[in-house]
């Protein structure tokens, strides 16, 4: 059958929640907020290096994870270096 134009299929309209997805964040937010104190512990209880590799961890679920960029321009093209010239004036 091939695509027709207005054919709606009963998907989900574009920016509409995902219903499961929000309560599971939902189910997982509250377990991690009743636990805070055990899980504070646990991680106080780590040696340094194996502290800093679980906040690493964790962290990618917080911030946002930065895309590389890849810079395809020539480097070349068109340059000039700045000089600078100073005069030793004495007045």
């Amino acid at each position: 059958m091939p695509f027709e134009q207005n054919n709606n299929l009963g998907g989900r309209k574009a920016g509409s929640v995902n219903k499961i997805s929000q309560e599971t964040r939902t189910i997982f937010n509250k377990l991690v907020s009743d636990n805070i104190n055990s899980l504070q512990a646990d991680i106080d209880s780590l040696k340094a290096l194996d502290r800093l590799k679980i906040i690493l961890e964790l962290a990618k679920f917080i911030l946002p994870t930065l895309k590389a960029i890849e810079v395809t321009e020539e480097t070349n093209r068109n340059f000039q270096p700045i000089e600078i010239i100073i005069k030793n004036d004495p007045k």
